[in-house]
């Protein structure tokens, strides 16, 4: 019997003490609050998620497709100046990109690189021509029942223009619907918010996921 006592009494003095109430609320708080700022963190500095409410990036990108953006690479803008750190790259021809919709600022675009600044950039019946070469464009999509924007000049065509330093030519892969800078010009490479890598879930409405599309690498 009294081994058993022994063995009783060591199995109680091994369980840790029980915490008070108050001491298990404080350690949660405190970890939520980790949490929070390191999602603070993430999406200031490394990555943020968008969702696409538009046709424009057809067929690259469908209409509820969400995405995440890579912050990084280009460098986090300092406030109040144009610099940015750290900058790993320029954007660069061929790039989606998230900017500040210059017409809007409030809003966020997404588009496609298409000219940076010194390039030369027209459109001549639907084909787009930098520093004077076609593009080759496999993501550029067409539909011949398109209709004319509302700018100057139309889908189709638009006169060369010469895109300024720090400053970017960008167009929507759905090329007769696209609001872009044929329409309201060039976007400052300092609006650019990141570079589009990888769609992480996809559905126009739910239950009806397109599973096909999650996980997709942006080109």
């Amino acid at each position: 019997m009294k081994k058993g006592k022994a063995e009783v009494e060591n199995s109680g003095a091994d369980a840790a003490p029980e915490k008070p109430p108050r001491r298990v609320f404080q350690e949660y708080s405190e970890a939520f609050v980790v949490a929070v700022v390191l999602a603070i963190i993430i999406r200031a500095f490394f990555v943020q998620a968008f969702k696409i409410p538009s046709g424009s990036m057809v067929p690259t990108l469908q209409i509820g497709d969400h995405i995440l953006v890579n912050k990084f690479i280009y460098g986090v803008r300092i406030p109040f100046t144009k610099a940015r750190w750290p900058q790993f790259a320029d954007p660069k021809r061929g790039d989606v990109i998230v900017f500040v919709y210059p017409v809007e600022r409030s809003k966020d675009f997404i588009k496609r690189v298409v000219a940076v600044g010194g390039d030369t950039v027209e459109v001549k019946g639907k084909e787009v021509f930098v520093n004077g070469k076609p593009v080759q464009e496999a993501y550029a999509h067409y539909d011949d029942q398109s209709t004319p924007s509302q700018g100057p000049t139309s889908r189709a065509d638009m006169p060369l223009r010469r895109v300024p330093e720090d400053k970017l030519f960008v167009m929507g892969d759905n090329r007769d619907h696209s609001h872009d800078s044929r329409v309201w010009g060039f976007v400052p490479v300092e609006d650019v918010k990141g570079k589009a890598f990888m769609i992480y879930y996809s559905a126009q409405r739910f239950p009806l996921i397109r599973w096909d599309r999650i996980f997709n690498l942006i080109y």
